[in-house]
């Protein structure tokens, strides 16, 4: 039987130094080889069922988030999903986000011109839901920095007063133990911690849309797809399918595979594994003299002043980010202390 140690190993073979899972998740061998298949298969006019992948996949995010695939659409954009409930919002609606939070979750509000959008700080939003707040969006895990949104608290207050939530977990699905079930709506982008390839992201709408409308559906968003393709759609699928964006075929042949491998190695031990990284990486950093950003839970960390240093990483061959002028570091499955110990290393120099 395999450990998660040796199934990861199989899995992965980084060349460097890789800890940028917030920008973009390592493929799995098994993606890749996925991928090739579907790539071959169509150049040789014999292409596979990748509609199959979709329906996979869809599935097996539905079981990662706690709940059924008929709640769950399929995308590849955030920003598109938010701007689908952002058009379904009256005019003069109050919508409550994080101050910084990421654009594709917010932007889509502002652009609407007869919203009213207000920014607090991540710590205050909860206690800034009031009467009136008609939606409070805002990431599980904030990508500037990694900090985790006190997600019970912001329901409970959205609930007294009447409020839907929009939770973005981007930053979140793969390592957080997420109830997708809990909240109005949840989007997330799969191409970080969920190892997809880019062109997957996933929607959970609500069993009963209310006012989400449609706006963009195509013919995948029938209720019998191959009889949607010519003129109006007579019959809307009766699941969150009619929420479908036409899919990237190919890159849901692989998300299909990653989305598996991470139901196989089982959220909770992936949390418990980048998180111990995190934390081994935040106690060197004391040992050094920096500061990170309180993030506690978070396998993301932000240290602040060092995000010039990322080209020297770089080239000594370890991977991070620069973002708002601090050094991020993520650290996945696929890492390991020794990792951590090089990054530590390369920063102590």
């Amino acid at each position: 039987m395999e450990t998660f140690e040796s199934l990861v190993r199989t899995e992965f073979a980084p060349k460097n130094t890789y800890l940028n899972s917030a920008s973009t998740g390592l493929l799995p061998a098994r993606t890749v080889a996925a991928l090739h298949t579907a790539v071959e298969a169509a150049a040789a006019g014999q292409p596979t069922d990748m509609f199959a992948d979709v329906e996979a996949a869809r599935a097996c995010f539905a079981r990662l988030t706690g709940v059924p695939a008929d709640r769950v659409a399929a995308g590849a954009s955030v920003a598109v999903y938010t701007g689908l409930i952002a058009a379904s919002l009256p005019a003069g609606a109050e919508v409550l986000t994080a101050e910084g939070d990421f654009s594709s979750l917010v932007n889509p509000f502002h652009l609407r011109g007869d919203l009213k959008v207000r920014a607090v700080p991540l710590e205050r939003v909860a206690g800034s839901v009031r009467q009136g707040t008609a939606l409070v969006a805002v990431s599980a895990a904030q990508s500037a920095d990694g900090r985790v949104a006190d997600l019970p608290a912001i329901r409970a207050a959205a609930r007294e007063h009447g409020a839907r939530t929009l939770v973005d977990a981007s930053q979140a699905a793969g390592w957080l133990d997420l109830d997708a079930d809990a909240y109005d709506y949840t989007v997330a982008v799969a191409f970080k911690w969920l190892l997809c390839p880019r062109g997957v992201t996933f929607l959970v709408a609500p069993q009963d849309p209310g006012t989400l409308r449609a706006l963009f559906a195509g013919w995948v968003a029938g209720e019998r797809p191959w009889d949607s393709c010519y003129g109006p759609i007579e019959e809307l699928a009766h699941s969150a399918r009619r929420f479908d964006e036409s899919p990237a075929l190919f890159s849901y042949a692989g998300a299909r595979r990653s989305l598996e491998l991470v139901e196989e190695l089982g959220v909770a031990a992936i949390r418990a594994h980048d998180l111990a990284l995190a934390d081994r990486f935040r106690a060197g950093l004391g040992r050094l003299g920096h500061e990170p950003v309180p993030a506690p839970g978070s396998p993301i960390v932000s240290v602040p002043g060092l995000g010039h240093r990322q080209e020297e990483l770089s080239r000594a061959g370890v991977e991070v980010s620069d973002r708002a002028g601090n050094l991020r570091a993520a650290f996945h499955l696929y890492n390991t202390p020794a990792d951590v110990d090089r990054l530590l290393d390369v920063l102590s120099g």
